[in-house]
């Protein structure tokens, strides 16, 4: 079976750590065998690469064309106007795209359907190529695209025009399901695959080796926040809870725009010195941050399927998290951790001590993530697009 995988959530040279989970579970469907992929993750034009320009540089700077753990991956460019561009994205995506499908097909890819990710635009995009190359399509909803973005007419919309054009619909936790059936979609058209978490990547090692690892003391307590230094992160959030915590350390995995106000807060504050930065972290050397902290906080405002969860307890680190989305599902038993009772630093300490009361050993915080592997996913996978390519054939 042949899958164009379609979305702009995939890793490039220069972003190696963008849409990991895309191409997460793509790798894994690969080790099957029974699939063969290329993908198509358009990338907004920009003309500069000077790093001034920022995340537009990085647009700029990625490769038409790349090989990623042995498959190949097309980033055609496409114009994104300012201020109207939510509205025509998908249109703008789907143009640009074009060519490069009608390449691949010419070259003998003649693939058997399109797997998007991301309801929109890239979702929304994916109908309209499918309906131009006549083939059938599948798109996963994945957070934000689902739970924020639907809240406009027209892309909610497309949403659900895309949704009834779609041979089905993916969510990687029930409760985007739940959304997008809500907003009107047909129900038995939808489905969940969890994402999974790589059980061999992410194990856990002995805690003080790994702060000797990092240069970290031996001795002490760890919270680690991992994630794009955004405000939806809500690494502010920890930062705010030291003060009521002490004796903690807070270590930061990312980067992102809001480093600086980040780091004046903790100043303002007076704990800049209980905090360390590691900056982006490789998915290969997260493991040690894992095994190193002694709990993973995640005070995000809107994850659909949060990965940095189950890393953490893959390597054995219980996690505090805020109550959103599928974060229930993943933060489903003691094992795993608590759930904070609000979104903000004093709720943050609160869970803290409670997850202290009765701390999961980590061989049980392990296990419980070891119940999320990835073979039901591929192979629910697996199931569907045969269903799929089954019908149109």
């Amino acid at each position: 079976m042949k899958v164009l995988l379609f979305s702009t959530l995939y890793p490039s040279a220069v972003r190696p750590i963008h849409g990991i989970f895309v191409e997460t579970r793509l790798r894994e469907l690969l080790k099957t065998g029974e699939v063969h992929a290329k993908v198509v993750a358009p990338v907004p034009w920009f003309p500069f690469k000077d790093q001034r320009f920022g995340e537009y540089a990085q647009f700029a700077a990625t490769p038409l064309v790349e090989q990623r753990n042995g498959v190949e991956v097309h980033h055609p460019r496409y114009l994104l106007p300012p201020k109207v561009g939510m509205n025509l994205a998908p249109y703008a995506m789907a143009l640009g795209a074009l060519p490069t499908i009608r390449r691949l097909q010419r070259q003998g890819f003649d693939f058997d359907l399109i797997d998007a990710h991301y309801y929109y635009p890239d979702g929304a995009a994916a109908a309209l190529l499918a309906k131009w190359i006549d083939k059938p399509f599948v798109v996963t909803g994945r957070g934000t695209d689902l739970n924020l973005i639907a809240q406009y007419p027209f892309p909610r919309k497309l949403i659900l025009k895309t949704a009834a054009q779609a041979r089905a619909s993916i969510g990687v936790c029930q409760a985007l399901m739940d959304k997008l059936g809500e907003l009107g979609a047909d129900r038995a058209k939808l489905l969940t695959l969890r994402n999974g978490v790589d059980l061999e990547r992410f194990v856990p090692e002995d805690r003080a080796d790994a702060r000797r690892r990092l240069g970290l003391p031996v001795e002490g307590r760890y919270l680690l926040s991992v994630g794009h230094l955004i405000e939806r992160k809500g690494h502010h959030i920890a930062i705010e809870a030291l003060p009521h915590l002490p004796g903690v350390t807070l270590l930061i995995a990312g980067a992102g725009p809001e480093e600086a106000a980040l780091k004046d807060l903790a100043r303002r504050l007076g704990v800049a010195d209980r905090l360390r930065w590691a900056g982006v972290v490789p998915q290969t050397e997260l493991k040690w941050w894992y095994s190193a902290a002694n709990v993973l906080a995640l005070c995000s405002s809107r994850e659909g399927w949060a990965n940095v969860l189950l890393e953490a307890m893959a390597c054995g680190t219980p996690v505090i998290a805020t109550d959103i989305w599928g974060t229930p599902e993943v933060v489903s038993n003691p094992a795993a951790g608590v759930l904070m009772a609000r979104r903000d630093a004093p709720a943050l300490a609160a869970a803290w001590v409670r997850l202290h009361t009765q701390l999961p050993t980590r061989e049980e915080t392990r296990a419980h993530a070891q119940t999320f592997s990835w073979q039901a996913t591929t192979q629910g996978q697996l199931q569907l697009f045969q269903r799929v390519v089954d019908a149109t054939a």
